[in-house]
């Protein structure tokens, strides 16, 4: 085949996956929560398309109240994994911990934008407080983690601040049993 050719075929490529982005974008997300199921269905590659739809977060150590629940400790932090959507979203978006609890966030990036991941006082969160606990630049695809222990009364919650991302909803909350 020509190099002509070959320029052709890959901005045909380029185009159709951008207009796919477009219209995923255009698909509103569902409200998710954490499954034992893994990221296989829709939202990855099933009925919704590749990034929309509702997302299936793989399962998170159990949760307080859940049976099987072990509190997180600084020496053994129980891990809470996320998706950060294409659609500026996080799920699930809001986590359940135990006052005093250490939790490892796994963040993974669901789609081709680029997040962060601020978790603290919800003050600091929703200010981008410099020195805030944070994980930055989770490309496509890549997981990034960090591990807080939630002291004080709070409010807590997390964020990404990736330019516009905040300004479009994308926060959560943390609930204190």
């Amino acid at each position: 085949m020509s190099n002509r050719r070959l320029g052709w075929l890959g901005g045909a490529l380029v185009a159709s996956g951008i207009a796919l982005l477009v219209i995923g974008s255009f698909i509103p997300t569902a409200t998710g929560y954490s499954t034992r199921t893994g990221w296989a269905g829709p939202g990855t590659m099933g009925g919704s398309g590749m990034m929309g739809g509702a997302w299936k977060v793989p399962a998170s150590a159990p949760g307080p109240g859940e049976s099987g629940f072990v509190a997180g400790t600084p020496a053994a932090p129980r891990v809470v994994r996320i998706a950060a959507t294409p659609q500026l979203r996080f799920q699930p978006d809001v986590v359940t911990i135990q006052a005093g609890e250490t939790i490892t966030f796994e963040v993974t990036t669901m789609g081709p934008t680029v997040h962060e991941f601020m978790v603290g006082p919800a003050a600091d969160v929703a200010a981008d407080t410099a020195g805030t606990p944070e994980v930055a630049d989770i490309g496509m695809m890549q997981t990034g983690s960090v591990t807080y222990t939630f002291t004080g009364a709070g409010p807590f919650a997390f964020a990404c601040h990736a330019p516009g991302h905040y300004e479009a909803g994308m926060t959560g909350t943390i609930t204190i049993t």
